[in-house]
């Protein structure tokens, strides 16, 4: 139960997200910073893309996917088009992904150490799931103060 809650909290925030990055009147609003906002939506898209392959798709789905963290937030001006077509794969892959994990394995423990302290795999999925909804409004928030 709690899997199949999983993939509809991911696939509903990121068709949100993708939403986000749509509805930016200038696309190249999608790449801007501010004084007060460090992170354009672009890299924060990058980001997300790069968190949810590592963690989700390159452990559950054994896809290889390799992140390179730093060009997340270094890359400039990938066209909307490309973001878009990112995370609708970041979508498909990890429901796919998600489909090797059992309820069982949620109590286990997560196979990579990624904070201070080890953890459970639920814990991990769901606040990889919260690290996404917490970007997207930082790009909501972006986009509305930004792309005037």
């Amino acid at each position: 139960m709690i899997i199949a809650t999983l993939k509809t909290l991911y696939k509903r925030d990121l068709n949100r997200f993708m939403l986000e990055i749509e509805a930016y009147k200038n696309e190249d609003k999608i790449w801007a910073i501010s004084p007060n906002i460090s992170n354009s939506a672009g890299n924060l898209c990058l980001h997300l893309i790069g968190n949810l392959n590592t963690y989700i798709g390159a452990q559950f789905g054994n896809t290889g996917y390799i992140r390179d963290r730093e060009n997340e937030f270094l890359l400039k001006n990938v066209p909307r088009a490309d973001l878009i077509h990112q995370i609708k794969e970041t979508i498909k892959i990890i429901e796919d992904s998600l489909d090797n994990v059992s309820e069982q394995e949620l109590d286990a423990e997560y196979p990579i150490l990624v904070f201070d302290t080890k953890t459970t795999t639920g814990y991990f999925l769901i606040h990889l799931a919260t690290h996404l909804t917490y970007h997207l409004g930082q790009v909501n928030y972006h986009r509305r103060l930004l792309d005037k």
